[in-house]
């Protein structure tokens, strides 16, 4: 199975596991993991082909760690970015002094008017490094990236979670707590 496949699966189960479990006839449970075979089977049900061999390449590959398997690897589950109700389970963590957030252009406005705000997903996405909030910023266009001023929100009583993956998660970042400062290239 080459690459561009690889990223096909990829990209469905995204779907599947993080907005609409209901496409292929799965149900998540109330922390988002769902039976393994049961996923195969059903995946393979809607024209998908997949086996235990190319999801845990999935798994494994995905430069994003989207994806996790519980201990036994019988059960499978995305890490953040749902927009169906679960409970991750994620304890409130301390966060770095600043965090990064990537967008596009056509948000910028919006979010300085307003902040970051969750809206059809259960978080805010942030990143802990300047690198990934750019990748991220750069699905959709050219990339501008805001710093969160995170011990800030923090101190002031917001709550940060850090995902599986490496994601920091919250519920809001009201815009006192964004600089933008445009790069100069």
């Amino acid at each position: 199975m080459n690459q561009k496949n690889t990223n096909t699966v990829s990209k469905f189960l995204s779907l599947v596991l993080r907005h609409q479990p209901e496409l292929i006839g799965i149900e998540l449970d109330n922390e988002g993991w769902v039976d393994v075979a049961t996923l195969i089977s059903q995946v393979n049900a809607h024209g998908t082909p997949l086996d235990m061999a190319l999801l845990e390449r999935v798994v494994e590959t995905n430069s994003k760690k989207r994806f996790a398997f519980d201990e036994g690897k019988g059960r499978i589950r995305a890490s953040q970015g749902h927009s169906v109700a679960v409970e991750l389970g994620y304890e409130p963590q301390t966060p770095p002094e600043i965090l990064f957030h990537g967008t596009t252009e056509r948000f910028l406005n919006s979010i300085l008017s307003t902040g970051l705000e969750k809206r059809q997903r259960q978080h805010v996405h942030l990143s802990q490094d300047h690198a990934t909030a750019m990748q991220v910023g750069a699905r959709h266009g050219k990339p501008f990236i805001l710093t969160v001023l995170a011990a800030e929100m923090h101190a002031a009583g917001h709550v940060f979670y850090l995902s599986a993956n490496n994601v920091w998660l919250t519920d809001h970042v009201p815009v006192q707590y964004l600089k933008y400062l445009p790069e100069i290239l």
